[in-house]
């Protein structure tokens, strides 16, 4: 396999983990918040393990192999969650601190690491575009926060 499957396993595994700290602090939030944060993982984990099955098959792992990997690097989500429920135990600045940590994580990929590779080869209508879409998913985080 070459370099770049071991990166993009690393890289899953630790934001798998940090998606499981966020499942794990949200149910702690109660089952309302925890059942909408999984729905949210569910929503933005599907099409990136769908491109992380495809990074690996170009970094030259079979279909089966591809998918054992993205099966153990899931496995770090379940790490993430029982690290966050482990920390209510701590109190709650523990858990109140898991939340923003792991949304900072979140924002920090979208602004750093993916906004300007998707602007890289936009005119200016469709940066606009991707900016507004960016921007409305900034809106139904907040709105989701609010209610």
């Amino acid at each position: 396999m070459a370099a770049s499957g071991y990166l993009n396993l690393a890289a899953d595994a630790a934001h798998n983990f940090t998606d499981g700290l966020a499942l794990g602090a949200a149910f702690w939030g109660g089952p309302a918040r925890g059942t909408l944060t999984a729905l949210s993982v569910l929503l933005h984990e599907l099409p990136h393990e769908l491109g992380d099955m495809a990074m690996l098959l170009r970094a030259g792992c079979s279909k089966g192999q591809a998918m054992l990997l993205q099966l153990l690097t899931a496995l770090a989500a379940l790490a993430g969650a029982a690290c966050s429920l482990l920390a209510e135990g701590s109190g709650t600045g523990a858990i109140s601190g898991i939340l923003p940590f792991t949304a900072g994580g979140f924002i920090y990929l979208g602004t750093v690491s993916v906004l300007p590779e998707i602007l890289k080869d936009s005119g200016p209508g469709q940066a606009l575009l991707q900016l507004l879409a960016l921007l409305a998913g900034v809106a139904m985080m907040l709105l989701i926060a609010y209610y």
